[in-house]
């Protein structure tokens, strides 16, 4: 993960696009990316999908996630080890497999 950052941080740093990397924007950019992945995905059934528009618009989402991790300081790996923890008291498997309901209804 750190060579991608990386690589993404000298891409950004190569136009002078810091500047507008700022941790609101970012954020919007996640979701716009996000916004354009379901497009994808829109009225039609998963098979027929375009991977290739699949694999951009997952590596835009990455990207954006990865600058803003970076803008906070944030080590990729900890956060998310942290969250699957997190997960997992919320969701225990005893209570938790084979249904897909919220934590408060298990």
């Amino acid at each position: 993960m750190k060579e991608i950052i990386e690589a993404l941080l000298k891409f950004r740093n190569d136009r002078d696009w810091e500047q507008f990397h700022n941790a609101k924007d970012l954020a919007l950019a996640i979701n716009v990316e996000a916004a354009e992945l379901l497009e994808v995905f829109l009225w039609k059934e998963a098979k027929d999908v375009n991977r290739d528009k699949v694999k951009e618009e997952l590596a835009d989402i990455f990207a954006y996630a990865f600058l803003l991790a970076d803008k906070y300081q944030f080590d990729v790996k900890d956060i998310v080890f942290e969250k699957i923890k997190k997960n997992g008291e919320k969701y225990p498997v005893e209570k938790a497999k084979g249904t897909a309901k919220k934590y408060d209804e298990l």
